[in-house]
Protein backbone atom coordinates (compact mmCIF):
# COMPACT_ATOMS: atom_id res chain seq x y z
CA UNK A 1 0.00 0.00 0.00
CA UNK A 2 2.75 2.39 0.51
CA UNK A 3 3.24 4.64 4.22
CA UNK A 4 0.10 4.97 6.30
CA UNK A 5 2.02 7.41 8.65
CA UNK A 6 2.43 10.35 5.98
CA UNK A 7 0.04 12.83 5.09
CA UNK A 8 -1.43 13.37 1.53
CA UNK A 9 -1.95 10.15 1.40
CA UNK A 10 -5.83 8.95 2.13
CA UNK A 11 -6.29 5.82 0.81
CA UNK A 12 -5.00 2.33 1.06
CA UNK A 13 -6.95 0.25 -1.24
CA UNK A 14 -9.50 -2.26 -1.26
CA UNK A 15 -8.98 -5.96 -2.63
CA UNK A 16 -9.57 -6.01 -6.15
CA UNK A 17 -12.02 -8.86 -7.04
CA UNK A 18 -10.41 -9.32 -11.12
CA UNK A 19 -7.59 -8.14 -12.95
CA UNK A 20 -7.77 -5.43 -14.58
CA UNK A 21 -10.19 -5.84 -17.59
CA UNK A 22 -9.62 -4.40 -21.55
CA UNK A 23 -11.19 -0.88 -21.28
CA UNK A 24 -13.71 0.29 -23.19
CA UNK A 25 -14.04 1.03 -26.82
CA UNK A 26 -11.61 4.13 -28.38
CA UNK A 27 -12.04 7.31 -28.28
CA UNK A 28 -9.97 8.00 -31.67
CA UNK A 29 -6.12 8.82 -33.01
CA UNK A 30 -4.93 11.49 -31.44
CA UNK A 31 -2.47 11.65 -34.52
CA UNK A 32 0.83 13.84 -35.74
CA UNK A 33 1.46 16.61 -32.98
CA UNK A 34 5.56 16.87 -32.39
CA UNK A 35 6.92 15.41 -29.32
CA UNK A 36 9.21 17.23 -27.25
CA UNK A 37 12.03 15.34 -27.31
CA UNK A 38 10.38 11.98 -25.27
CA UNK A 39 10.50 9.06 -27.26
CA UNK A 40 7.73 7.99 -29.17
CA UNK A 41 9.37 8.41 -32.38
CA UNK A 42 7.49 9.15 -35.56
CA UNK A 43 5.87 12.69 -34.56
CA UNK A 44 4.10 11.00 -31.55
CA UNK A 45 3.20 12.80 -28.30
CA UNK A 46 4.53 10.78 -25.01
CA UNK A 47 2.63 12.33 -22.01
CA UNK A 48 4.76 12.53 -18.65
CA UNK A 49 2.10 11.17 -16.17
CA UNK A 50 3.93 11.74 -12.91
CA UNK A 51 1.60 9.78 -9.69
CA UNK A 52 1.88 8.37 -6.15
CA UNK A 53 0.05 5.85 -7.55
CA UNK A 54 -3.00 6.09 -5.26
CA UNK A 55 -4.28 2.74 -3.56
CA UNK A 56 -1.54 0.65 -4.96
CA UNK A 57 -2.79 1.31 -7.94
CA UNK A 58 0.56 1.12 -10.12
CA UNK A 59 -0.55 -2.23 -11.83
CA UNK A 60 -3.93 -0.73 -12.65
CA UNK A 61 -2.69 2.66 -14.05
CA UNK A 62 0.02 1.20 -16.46
CA UNK A 63 -2.54 -1.31 -17.17
CA UNK A 64 -5.27 1.82 -18.46
CA UNK A 65 -2.06 3.61 -20.15
CA UNK A 66 -1.70 0.47 -22.35
CA UNK A 67 -5.48 0.06 -22.91
CA UNK A 68 -5.55 4.13 -24.22
CA UNK A 69 -2.35 3.82 -26.34
CA UNK A 70 -3.48 0.83 -28.46
CA UNK A 71 -6.53 3.10 -28.87
CA UNK A 72 -4.96 6.19 -29.56
CA UNK A 73 -1.96 5.43 -31.85
CA UNK A 74 -0.55 8.84 -32.03
CA UNK A 75 -0.59 9.42 -27.95
CA UNK A 76 1.85 7.61 -25.74
CA UNK A 77 2.12 7.92 -21.86
CA UNK A 78 4.70 7.56 -19.57
CA UNK A 79 4.11 6.69 -15.83
CA UNK A 80 6.25 8.28 -13.52
CA UNK A 81 7.07 7.46 -10.05
CA UNK A 82 6.17 10.73 -7.85
CA UNK A 83 6.52 8.85 -4.31
CA UNK A 84 4.84 7.38 -1.23
CA UNK A 85 1.89 10.07 -0.87
CA UNK A 86 0.32 13.19 -2.73
CA UNK A 87 3.30 15.67 -0.90
CA UNK A 88 5.98 14.05 -2.47
CA UNK A 89 4.43 14.08 -5.97
CA UNK A 90 3.63 18.24 -5.28
CA UNK A 91 7.62 18.31 -4.17
CA UNK A 92 8.83 16.71 -7.38
CA UNK A 93 6.52 18.98 -9.74
CA UNK A 94 7.61 21.80 -7.68
CA UNK A 95 11.20 20.27 -8.42
CA UNK A 96 10.06 20.14 -12.20
CA UNK A 97 9.31 23.64 -12.90
CA UNK A 98 12.21 24.93 -11.84
CA UNK A 99 14.07 22.91 -14.15
CA UNK A 100 14.33 19.89 -15.99
CA UNK A 101 11.50 17.87 -18.04
CA UNK A 102 8.14 18.78 -16.83
CA UNK A 103 5.35 15.99 -16.45
CA UNK A 104 2.31 16.77 -18.45
CA UNK A 105 -0.01 15.42 -16.12
CA UNK A 106 0.29 15.54 -12.18
CA UNK A 107 -1.36 13.29 -9.42
CA UNK A 108 -2.56 16.24 -7.46
CA UNK A 109 -4.53 15.70 -3.98
CA UNK A 110 -6.99 17.92 -1.97
CA UNK A 111 -4.47 19.44 -0.21
CA UNK A 112 -2.23 20.28 -2.90
CA UNK A 113 -3.94 21.37 -6.41
CA UNK A 114 -5.03 24.94 -5.42
CA UNK A 115 -1.12 26.35 -4.53
CA UNK A 116 -0.76 24.82 -8.23
CA UNK A 117 -3.51 26.25 -9.51
CA UNK A 118 -2.97 30.14 -7.55
CA UNK A 119 0.01 30.62 -8.67
CA UNK A 120 -0.60 29.18 -12.64
CA UNK A 121 1.24 26.15 -12.39
CA UNK A 122 -1.41 24.12 -13.63
CA UNK A 123 -4.29 24.98 -16.30
CA UNK A 124 -7.57 25.57 -16.31
CA UNK A 125 -8.89 22.53 -18.10
CA UNK A 126 -13.13 24.02 -18.88
CA UNK A 127 -12.08 24.91 -22.72
CA UNK A 128 -10.17 21.55 -22.90
CA UNK A 129 -12.98 19.43 -22.27
CA UNK A 130 -15.11 19.19 -25.35
CA UNK A 131 -12.07 18.84 -27.64
CA UNK A 132 -11.25 15.71 -25.31
CA UNK A 133 -15.33 14.37 -25.55
CA UNK A 134 -15.34 15.33 -21.48
CA UNK A 135 -18.59 16.21 -20.06
CA UNK A 136 -18.63 17.82 -16.39
CA UNK A 137 -22.16 16.95 -15.98
CA UNK A 138 -21.21 13.32 -15.37
CA UNK A 139 -18.68 13.68 -12.97
CA UNK A 140 -20.42 13.56 -9.36
CA UNK A 141 -20.84 17.22 -8.62
CA UNK A 142 -19.06 17.48 -5.06
CA UNK A 143 -15.87 15.98 -6.53
CA UNK A 144 -15.60 17.98 -9.53
CA UNK A 145 -16.45 21.06 -7.69
CA UNK A 146 -13.84 20.83 -5.04
CA UNK A 147 -11.03 21.98 -7.96
CA UNK A 148 -13.01 25.00 -9.05
CA UNK A 149 -11.35 28.44 -8.48
CA UNK A 150 -12.45 31.72 -9.84
CA UNK A 151 -14.98 29.59 -12.34
CA UNK A 152 -12.99 27.33 -13.66
CA UNK A 153 -11.68 23.82 -12.60
CA UNK A 154 -8.03 22.97 -12.28
CA UNK A 155 -8.58 18.88 -12.20
CA UNK A 156 -10.64 16.04 -13.39
CA UNK A 157 -11.59 13.21 -10.05
CA UNK A 158 -9.35 10.29 -10.23
CA UNK A 159 -8.74 8.56 -6.83
CA UNK A 160 -11.58 9.96 -4.34
CA UNK A 161 -12.55 9.08 -0.80
CA UNK A 162 -14.38 9.90 1.85
CA UNK A 163 -14.64 9.08 5.35
CA UNK A 164 -16.41 6.40 7.13
CA UNK A 165 -17.47 5.02 10.34
CA UNK A 166 -16.15 1.52 10.22
CA UNK A 167 -17.73 -0.39 13.87
CA UNK A 168 -16.90 -4.02 15.41
CA UNK A 169 -20.81 -5.29 14.99
CA UNK A 170 -19.47 -8.08 18.06
CA UNK A 171 -19.07 -5.49 20.28
CA UNK A 172 -22.16 -3.43 19.18
CA UNK A 173 -24.01 -6.69 20.04
CA UNK A 174 -22.30 -7.39 23.57
CA UNK A 175 -23.70 -3.57 24.17
CA UNK A 176 -26.85 -4.74 23.38
CA UNK A 177 -26.91 -1.67 20.57
CA UNK A 178 -27.98 -2.03 17.63
CA UNK A 179 -26.39 -3.01 14.31
CA UNK A 180 -26.12 0.49 12.70
CA UNK A 181 -23.72 3.93 13.11
CA UNK A 182 -24.53 6.39 15.37
CA UNK A 183 -27.23 9.17 14.22
CA UNK A 184 -25.04 11.54 15.55
CA UNK A 185 -22.46 12.04 18.14
CA UNK A 186 -24.16 13.10 21.00
CA UNK A 187 -25.83 9.35 20.67
CA UNK A 188 -22.48 7.47 20.42
CA UNK A 189 -21.15 9.90 23.29
CA UNK A 190 -24.38 7.92 24.96
CA UNK A 191 -23.32 4.61 23.75
CA UNK A 192 -19.93 5.22 24.58
CA UNK A 193 -19.57 4.04 28.05
CA UNK A 194 -21.72 0.26 27.12
CA UNK A 195 -19.16 0.05 23.90
CA UNK A 196 -15.98 0.16 26.74
CA UNK A 197 -17.44 -1.58 28.90
CA UNK A 198 -18.11 -4.66 25.96
CA UNK A 199 -14.55 -4.29 25.02
CA UNK A 200 -13.54 -3.87 27.97
CA UNK A 201 -9.62 -4.25 28.97
CA UNK A 202 -7.13 -1.21 28.11
CA UNK A 203 -8.91 -1.01 24.34
CA UNK A 204 -11.08 1.75 23.78
CA UNK A 205 -14.33 2.39 22.27
CA UNK A 206 -12.84 4.69 19.73
CA UNK A 207 -9.85 5.62 17.91
CA UNK A 208 -9.00 8.42 15.27
CA UNK A 209 -6.09 9.27 13.73
CA UNK A 210 -3.56 11.51 14.77
CA UNK A 211 -2.58 14.92 13.86
CA UNK A 212 -0.55 13.61 11.53
CA UNK A 213 -2.77 11.38 10.19
CA UNK A 214 -5.48 13.38 9.39
CA UNK A 215 -7.82 14.33 12.33
CA UNK A 216 -8.49 17.31 10.65
CA UNK A 217 -10.18 15.46 8.08
CA UNK A 218 -12.14 13.26 10.03
CA UNK A 219 -12.94 15.39 12.51
CA UNK A 220 -14.27 17.79 9.53
CA UNK A 221 -17.50 16.26 9.56
CA UNK A 222 -18.03 16.22 12.84
CA UNK A 223 -17.87 19.44 13.42
CA UNK A 224 -20.02 20.48 10.68
CA UNK A 225 -22.55 17.93 12.40
CA UNK A 226 -22.82 20.23 15.17
CA UNK A 227 -22.63 23.40 13.28
CA UNK A 228 -19.43 24.19 13.03
CA UNK A 229 -16.83 24.74 10.22
CA UNK A 230 -13.00 25.58 9.81
CA UNK A 231 -14.12 28.40 7.80
CA UNK A 232 -17.02 29.89 5.22
CA UNK A 233 -15.02 30.63 2.08
CA UNK A 234 -12.20 32.58 3.42
CA UNK A 235 -14.16 33.95 6.38
CA UNK A 236 -12.73 31.50 9.88
CA UNK A 237 -14.42 29.61 12.34
CA UNK A 238 -12.09 28.25 14.18
CA UNK A 239 -13.44 30.40 17.36
CA UNK A 240 -17.09 30.45 16.29
CA UNK A 241 -19.22 28.59 19.74
CA UNK A 242 -20.03 25.96 17.26
CA UNK A 243 -16.55 24.96 16.52
CA UNK A 244 -16.00 25.28 19.82
CA UNK A 245 -18.29 22.78 21.15
CA UNK A 246 -18.20 20.44 18.51
CA UNK A 247 -13.86 20.10 19.42
CA UNK A 248 -15.00 20.45 23.14
CA UNK A 249 -16.74 16.98 22.34
CA UNK A 250 -14.21 15.68 20.55
CA UNK A 251 -12.15 16.26 23.55
CA UNK A 252 -14.61 14.61 25.95
CA UNK A 253 -15.09 11.30 24.08
CA UNK A 254 -11.58 10.79 23.47
CA UNK A 255 -10.68 11.42 26.98
CA UNK A 256 -13.10 8.95 28.09
CA UNK A 257 -13.45 6.12 25.75
CA UNK A 258 -10.90 7.09 23.03
CA UNK A 259 -7.46 7.72 22.13
CA UNK A 260 -5.81 9.34 18.90
CA UNK A 261 -3.21 7.31 17.24
CA UNK A 262 -0.88 6.89 13.87
CA UNK A 263 -2.96 4.01 11.97
CA UNK A 264 -6.61 3.97 13.18
CA UNK A 265 -7.60 1.37 10.62
CA UNK A 266 -4.25 -0.86 12.09
CA UNK A 267 -5.79 -0.93 15.68
CA UNK A 268 -9.49 -1.19 14.62
CA UNK A 269 -8.86 -4.33 12.49
CA UNK A 270 -6.65 -5.73 15.35
CA UNK A 271 -9.44 -5.16 17.80
CA UNK A 272 -7.64 -2.49 19.61
CA UNK A 273 -10.95 -0.56 19.54
CA UNK A 274 -14.70 -0.83 18.67
CA UNK A 275 -15.03 1.85 15.81
CA UNK A 276 -13.10 4.52 14.16
CA UNK A 277 -13.17 7.25 11.62
CA UNK A 278 -11.26 6.22 8.62
CA UNK A 279 -11.12 6.14 4.63
CA UNK A 280 -13.49 4.44 2.60
CA UNK A 281 -9.76 3.17 0.92
CA UNK A 282 -8.80 1.43 4.18
CA UNK A 283 -11.49 -1.41 3.73
CA UNK A 284 -9.29 -3.71 2.12
CA UNK A 285 -6.67 -3.13 5.38
CA UNK A 286 -9.62 -3.54 7.94
CA UNK A 287 -11.59 -6.33 5.98
CA UNK A 288 -8.34 -8.34 5.66
CA UNK A 289 -7.14 -8.14 9.23
CA UNK A 290 -10.31 -7.91 11.43
CA UNK A 291 -11.42 -11.22 13.02
CA UNK A 292 -14.79 -9.84 14.09
CA UNK A 293 -17.85 -8.95 11.76
CA UNK A 294 -17.27 -5.86 10.46
CA UNK A 295 -20.09 -3.24 10.27
CA UNK A 296 -19.85 0.32 8.09
CA UNK A 297 -21.91 3.23 8.61
CA UNK A 298 -22.64 6.77 7.42
CA UNK A 299 -20.85 9.60 9.35
CA UNK A 300 -22.66 10.48 12.48
CA UNK A 301 -24.93 13.55 11.89
CA UNK A 302 -27.18 15.09 9.14
CA UNK A 303 -27.01 13.52 5.51
CA UNK A 304 -25.21 15.79 3.33
CA UNK A 305 -23.89 17.75 6.09
CA UNK A 306 -21.87 15.41 8.13
CA UNK A 307 -19.15 14.01 5.60
CA UNK A 308 -16.33 15.63 3.61
CA UNK A 309 -14.43 14.77 0.28
CA UNK A 310 -10.90 13.49 0.19
CA UNK A 311 -8.30 11.47 -2.19
CA UNK A 312 -7.04 13.43 -5.66
CA UNK A 313 -7.32 14.22 -8.91
CA UNK A 314 -5.57 15.12 -12.24
CA UNK A 315 -4.17 17.90 -13.40
CA UNK A 316 -2.17 19.09 -16.45
CA UNK A 317 1.06 21.72 -16.03
CA UNK A 318 0.24 25.01 -17.23
CA UNK A 319 3.80 25.06 -19.17
CA UNK A 320 3.33 22.71 -21.98
CA UNK A 321 2.20 23.42 -25.60
CA UNK A 322 -1.87 23.84 -26.58
CA UNK A 323 -1.11 20.27 -28.19
CA UNK A 324 0.24 18.74 -25.01
CA UNK A 325 -2.33 19.39 -22.93
CA UNK A 326 -5.07 18.72 -25.50
CA UNK A 327 -3.89 15.16 -25.82
CA UNK A 328 -3.50 15.00 -22.04
CA UNK A 329 -7.01 15.90 -21.10
CA UNK A 330 -8.17 13.46 -24.05
CA UNK A 331 -5.84 10.70 -21.85
CA UNK A 332 -7.70 12.30 -18.49
CA UNK A 333 -11.24 11.45 -19.93
CA UNK A 334 -10.25 8.35 -20.83
CA UNK A 335 -8.68 7.46 -17.07
CA UNK A 336 -11.84 8.63 -15.83
CA UNK A 337 -14.50 7.49 -18.24
CA UNK A 338 -16.99 5.17 -16.49
CA UNK A 339 -16.17 1.71 -16.98
CA UNK A 340 -12.23 2.61 -15.96
CA UNK A 341 -13.00 4.77 -12.58
CA UNK A 342 -15.24 1.09 -12.12
CA UNK A 343 -11.84 -0.77 -12.41
CA UNK A 344 -9.73 1.66 -10.58
CA UNK A 345 -12.29 1.39 -8.36
CA UNK A 346 -12.70 -1.97 -7.55
CA UNK A 347 -9.03 -2.43 -7.87
CA UNK A 348 -8.44 0.42 -5.27
CA UNK A 349 -11.37 1.67 -3.04
CA UNK A 350 -11.23 4.47 -4.17
CA UNK A 351 -14.99 6.02 -5.14
CA UNK A 352 -15.98 6.13 -8.75
CA UNK A 353 -15.83 9.84 -9.85
CA UNK A 354 -18.24 9.32 -12.94
CA UNK A 355 -22.57 9.36 -11.71
CA UNK A 356 -23.15 6.09 -14.11
CA UNK A 357 -20.82 4.23 -12.42
CA UNK A 358 -23.01 2.96 -9.88
CA UNK A 359 -24.92 1.50 -12.23
CA UNK A 360 -22.06 -0.24 -14.65
CA UNK A 361 -22.46 -4.09 -14.59
CA UNK A 362 -19.43 -4.70 -12.97
CA UNK A 363 -19.62 -2.13 -10.17
CA UNK A 364 -22.97 -3.20 -9.43
CA UNK A 365 -21.82 -6.48 -8.89
CA UNK A 366 -19.23 -5.60 -7.03
CA UNK A 367 -21.32 -3.31 -4.44
CA UNK A 368 -23.54 -6.65 -4.10
CA UNK A 369 -20.70 -8.37 -3.03
CA UNK A 370 -19.08 -5.80 -0.84
CA UNK A 371 -21.75 -4.35 0.53
CA UNK A 372 -19.34 -2.16 3.09
CA UNK A 373 -18.19 -0.65 -0.19
CA UNK A 374 -21.91 0.18 -0.99
CA UNK A 375 -21.93 2.12 2.17
CA UNK A 376 -19.04 4.51 0.67
CA UNK A 377 -20.99 4.33 -2.72
CA UNK A 378 -24.50 5.59 -0.99
CA UNK A 379 -22.78 8.20 0.96
CA UNK A 380 -20.49 9.49 -2.04
CA UNK A 381 -23.80 11.99 -3.00
CA UNK A 382 -24.25 13.31 -0.06
CA UNK A 383 -20.61 14.59 0.51
CA UNK A 384 -19.85 18.77 0.73
CA UNK A 385 -16.96 20.00 -0.10
CA UNK A 386 -14.66 20.98 2.46
CA UNK A 387 -13.69 24.21 3.90
CA UNK A 388 -10.79 26.48 2.60
CA UNK A 389 -8.97 26.84 5.57
CA UNK A 390 -8.10 23.10 5.25
CA UNK A 391 -7.51 22.49 1.59
CA UNK A 392 -6.29 26.18 0.18
CA UNK A 393 -4.06 27.10 3.06
CA UNK A 394 -0.84 25.11 2.39
CA UNK A 395 -0.05 23.84 5.92
CA UNK A 396 -3.37 24.15 6.76
CA UNK A 397 -4.23 20.70 7.35
CA UNK A 398 -1.35 20.30 9.35
CA UNK A 399 -1.72 23.34 11.42
CA UNK A 400 -5.22 22.01 12.24
CA UNK A 401 -4.43 18.41 12.51
CA UNK A 402 -1.67 19.41 15.16
CA UNK A 403 -4.16 22.16 17.47
CA UNK A 404 -7.10 18.57 16.88
CA UNK A 405 -4.55 16.39 18.16
CA UNK A 406 -3.44 18.46 21.51
CA UNK A 407 -6.85 19.61 22.29
CA UNK A 408 -7.94 15.78 21.93
CA UNK A 409 -5.47 15.07 24.10
CA UNK A 410 -6.46 17.58 26.95
CA UNK A 411 -5.54 21.03 25.63
CA UNK A 412 -7.12 24.53 26.61
CA UNK A 413 -9.78 24.08 23.50
CA UNK A 414 -10.43 27.52 23.29
CA UNK A 415 -7.18 29.11 23.98
CA UNK A 416 -5.19 26.40 21.11
CA UNK A 417 -8.21 27.42 18.44
CA UNK A 418 -7.45 30.90 19.13
CA UNK A 419 -3.78 30.84 18.32
CA UNK A 420 -5.11 28.32 15.00
CA UNK A 421 -7.65 31.44 14.00
CA UNK A 422 -4.42 33.34 14.00
CA UNK A 423 -2.22 31.13 12.32
CA UNK A 424 -4.40 30.36 9.54
CA UNK A 425 -5.26 34.13 9.02
CA UNK A 426 -1.35 35.20 8.73
CA UNK A 427 -1.34 32.58 5.98
CA UNK A 428 -4.24 33.76 4.13
CA UNK A 429 -3.16 37.41 4.44
CA UNK A 430 0.63 36.95 3.27
CA UNK A 431 -0.03 33.90 0.89
CA UNK A 432 -3.28 33.71 -0.61
CA UNK A 433 -4.92 37.29 -0.50
CA UNK A 434 -2.48 39.02 -2.40
CA UNK A 435 -2.77 36.41 -5.57
CA UNK A 436 -6.52 36.11 -5.54
CA UNK A 437 -8.43 37.18 -8.17
CA UNK A 438 -9.25 41.32 -8.07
Amino acid sequence: MGDFTRRGFIATGLAATAAVAAACAGSGSGGGASNSGNGGGGGDITLRFLSNHPGSSKATEQALIDEFQKANAGIKVELLDGGKNYEQVAQKFQTSLSGGEKPDIVVVSDVTWFNFALNKQIAPLDDLFAGAGLKPEEYVDSLLADTKFDGKHYAVPFARSTPLFYYNKDVWKKAGLEDRGPKDWDEFAQWASRIQEAIGGDKKALVIADGENYIDWAFEGWNWSKGGAYSDGWDLKFTSPETIAAANQLKDVIGKWGRVVTTPENDFGAGLAAATVQSTGSLKTITSTAKFELGTAFLPGPAGKSCPTGGAGVAVTEAISAERKAAAVKFIEFLTNTNNTSKFSQATGYMPVRKAAVDEPTMKAFIEKNPNFGTAVKQLPLTRSQDNARVFVPGGGEDIGKALQQIATGGDTAAILGALQKTIQGKIDSQIKPKLPK
